[in-house]
């Protein structure tokens, strides 16, 4: 399907349909039938009609089910904001067809490019969009043939408002087209002289589609000399695909420094966002929000794919320096059939950035 102007005119037989604590089931003519909901006591004046369900409540370490939808079809926009700071409190999932186990897999702030609460950055590009005050949208395209899930988990030890609505179509699909993956793992800090592995565990056809990093620095100075890799159908000890830099990958360049200081950016394809306010560009337990969606130049695999990035800096004596930084990401990808996303999450506390 086109995603430009001219392609709009194009007549199709698609049913659009959406999914929202309106009608919970996306039913065709049943929104806002609800009787009962979080907005009742603001539409005790009104009634029915009148906004009676807006959001849900999340209990402390509950599961909720956001959507299920038979097949065929195609999500096609995300958006859900809640109650409280995001930041890694809820972890969302997302299930195809007859997979058991969830093909995404994320902290829900990690999976919009945004895993810290304290600065919610306006966020502008094609697939990811984070407007004020937190709202979270994708508009990744999600094809799936026979049915889907999508599950928020609630980490936290207290009751959570969330607003969501999910926006789909029910149409034939063409074959072979790919599942939407997402993979999230962190390290905390790297292991001296080790590279971080963004993506692990591929095994199949694909295209590897983008990257989301969320960088704390331990040391002082610049932290981005790494060289991101790409290991493909078969590469072992060198890959096919070698990068030249940390900033260089996120389509930056000579340390993202203008004047002295880091400049964010923020692109329909690559950005930079600085978490914390130091002095100067080069102190330490700076953090940084970085996305690189290969949308126009994705990376085509055949069997298997493995991607890591190194963490390195400089000695003062002008040698490079292996850094032990604290390194968080998610890795998004299309591939042939559903599969397990291979995150790497650990506990409340061992993903809670300090």
């Amino acid at each position: 399907m086109k995603n430009d102007m001219e392609g709009l005119c194009k007549l199709r037989e698609i049913k659009s349909r959406s999914i929202s604590p309106e009608n919970f089931g996306g039913e065709k003519g049943r929104g806002g039938m609800a009787e009962e909901g979080t907005g009742v006591p603001y539409a005790r004046d009104l009634g029915r009609g009148w906004k009676i369900s807006p959001s849900v409540n999340i209990g402390a370490g509950e599961t909720f089910t956001l959507g299920e939808i038979t097949g065929p079809g195609r999500i096609r926009h995300i958006w859900i904001t809640t109650s409280s700071e995001i930041n890694r409190t809820f972890v969302l999932r997302i299930y195809w067809d007859d997979c058991e186990e969830p093909s995404v897999e994320t902290p829900l702030g990690d999976f919009f490019a945004s895993a810290d609460e304290q600065q919610y950055e306006q966020l502008t590009s094609l697939p990811v969009c984070v407007n004020p005050r937190k709202a979270l949208n994708c508009y990744w395209d999600m094809p799936f043939y026979k049915k889907c899930r999508i599950t928020l988990e609630n980490l936290d030890e207290e009751e959570i408002m969330v607003f969501y609505q999910i926006d789909y179509q029910l149409m034939e699909l063409d074959p072979g087209l790919g599942y939407f993956h997402a993979q999230f793992r962190r390290t905390n800090p790297l292991p001296y002289k080790q590279d971080y592995t963004i993506l692990e565990g591929v095994s199949g056809k694909g295209q590897y589609v983008g990257t989301y990093l969320f960088w704390g620095v331990n040391n002082n100075g610049w932290w981005g000399e790494g060289e991101i890799k790409f290991f493909m159908d078969g590469d072992r000890e060198y890959p096919t695909i070698c990068g030249t830099g940390t900033e260089d990958y996120f389509c930056g360049s000579y340390d993202f420094e203008v004047d002295g200081t880091y400049r964010p950016y923020c692109t329909p394809y690559a950005g930079l966002s600085k978490i914390t306010d130091t002095d100067g560009a080069y102190q330490s337990q700076q953090r940084f929000s970085m996305y690189r969606w290969h949308i126009t130049d994705p990376i085509y695999f055949e069997t298997d794919l493995r991607v890591t990035i190194q963490a390195l800096g400089w000695t003062s004596r002008r040698r490079y320096l292996p850094l032990q930084d604290d390194i968080s990401s998610v890795a998004y990808w299309y591939q042939d059939t559903p599969a397990p996303s291979g995150s790497v999450l650990g506990s409340k506390e061992e993903l809670e950035i300090i």
